[in-house]
């Protein structure tokens, strides 16, 4: 009998194990989209006096610990007081096609040597070919690549150690996992810069998964986000192993704060910044990129698209947009920017649409100059796209995804461009917008978008945050704001 009701209880109802994972993949998009609510709809926490508003920000007073706005939209002081810090980064950008986050690191390294620090950068070449050791002044990037070129942690400690003996570092500060946690928790002194979080990864993983299967016919689709929410709480937990964390949007250390549950006083916001001197408004040098690359003189608009052509940059979204934008509006123009799978794609659109392959940095400027619209049609809501806002400091009014990155910082009005949600539809929606305001208007538009680029956006508001905040880590005097040398 028992033997008989244990084979009726297998047949009458499936394995608790099958319900389970058959359960994981609606309870996980449940959860992320209750979550991206919670955080879209409801304020962080209490607000200290005078940090709520645009307009008390830039009259604060008190200990920058407690900010919760851009330490860029404060005006620091000069400083005497010159430091040793000691940085970690992925690569150190060779050539063209660097990642953002390399550019980054390389501009804000640049940026404190220059002020009188000295900075070492423990990294590898982008490129991954053997190159020599960097010594410019104040900057010493140490090269420490393994067999694959990526870097051999053991070898950039042996370095990182040898500097050390010669004169302790002030500071330790890493641009994301670049320096393991492992390795981070046996550090005294470590600051992380972070350009992405795993909970916006799993946002941009269910904004891949719509696009990809948005009638969820694909066997096996999800499977990426089954795996998301383990890799999240192993990410929450090893994250108070630095003792300080740099967002680079208000939205992620919002994240860190409510779901990461980092104390407040540990999480600052320091907006990413590009060379002002080199990002501005040209048109000379904009008239000579299109004649180079041959771009019809009656093409009432010419969008501009740049960085790594592949998926999860959100290229098959801009593909089927342009496509159905193109057909209604022959004079609308694109040009493509950057390597990857999506070239070929793009190629086949026929003549409204020109590929131009990796861009060296010098070239960058030339390329923003000429188009009238920046587009960044990415599926990954996190960090801060330095190519929207080298557009931006070049007078380009920017098309974006409506994440709260983007949203809340960069494109904060329709006066300074247009957002849409991360489908075909809105997509195209706002092309019909960006047709419909014409050259004229988008001009006016991006001339606000530079405005609004040199208040915040600039490598000497970031190197001067950056500076600031290392500063007030070493000595808690330099934490209260503002100093007599501020302006």
């Amino acid at each position: 009998m028992m033997g008989s009701k244990s084979h009726s209880s297998k047949s009458s109802s499936p394995p608790s194990s099958f319900v389970y994972f058959r359960c994981i993949p609606i309870l996980t998009v449940l959860v992320l989209s209750l979550t991206y609510l919670f955080l879209l709809f409801v304020p962080l926490r209490h607000v200290p006096r005078g940090s709520s508003s645009r307009l008390d920000e830039t009259q604060f007073e008190g200990d920058l610990r407690d900010v919760m706005f851009p330490w860029n939209r404060l005006c620091f002081g000069p400083t005497f007081e010159k430091l040793k810090i000691a940085a970690f980064s992925k690569t150190w950008p060779i050539g063209a096609g660097p990642g953002g986050m390399e550019r980054h690191a390389a501009t804000l390294y640049r940026s404190l040597a220059q002020r009188g620090h000295k900075i070492h950068v423990f990294t590898v070449p982008s490129d991954r070919k053997p190159h020599g050791d960097i010594h410019e002044g104040n900057l010493h990037v140490y090269f420490a690549a393994n067999d694959h070129g990526s870097v051999n942690c053991s070898l950039a400690f042996e370095i990182f150690n040898g500097v050390n003996a010669d004169g302790a570092f002030d500071y330790v500060h890493t641009e994301s996992v670049s320096l393991p946690h492992w390795r981070a928790k046996n550090v005294p002194n470590v600051a992380v810069t972070w350009h992405g979080i795993w909970y916006e990864i799993m946002h941009s993983k269910i904004f891949q998964e719509l696009l990809s299967d948005p009638k969820g016919v694909l066997p096996g689709s999800v499977n990426e986000l089954q795996e998301a929410v383990p890799r999240l709480l192993d990410e929450i937990r090893f994250f108070p192993s630095y003792t300080q964390h740099i967002c680079i949007s208000k939205s992620a250390a919002d994240v860190l704060v409510r779901i990461y549950q980092l104390p407040p006083r540990d999480v600052h916001v320091i907006l990413n910044g590009v060379d002002e001197s080199r990002f501005i408004p040209d048109t000379e040098s904009g008239i000579h990129f299109r004649e180079k690359h041959r771009i019809p003189r009656n093409a009432t608009i010419v969008l501009g698209v740049a960085g790594r052509l592949v998926q999860d940059k959100g290229h098959p979204l801009l593909y089927e947009a342009f496509a159905s934008l193109s057909w209604r509006h022959p004079g609308v123009f694109l040009l493509v920017a950057g390597s990857g799978p999506w070239a070929r794609r793009y190629s086949e659109l026929g003549p409204s649409v020109r590929v131009l392959g990796p861009l060296e940095p010098s070239e960058l400027s030339g390329f923003y100059n000429a188009i009238d619209v920046f587009v960044n049609p990415t599926l990954r809501p996190q960090g801060l796209d330095l190519t929207i806002i080298e557009a931006m400091h070049c007078g380009k009014p920017v098309l974006a995804p409506n994440y709260p990155s983007i949203s809340g910082t960069v494109v904060l009005n329709e006066g300074l461009g247009y957002t849409f949600s991360p489908n075909v539809k809105s997509f195209v929606e706002a092309l019909e917008s960006v047709v419909r305001d014409g050259p004229e208007k988008l001009k006016g538009k991006g001339m606000a978008c530079k405005e609004h680029a040199l208040g915040l956006f600039t490598a000497t508001k970031m190197a001067s945050a950056y500076e600031r905040f290392f500063l007030c880590l070493k000595n808690p005097r330099y934490c209260q704001y503002p100093l007599q040398s501020d302006c």
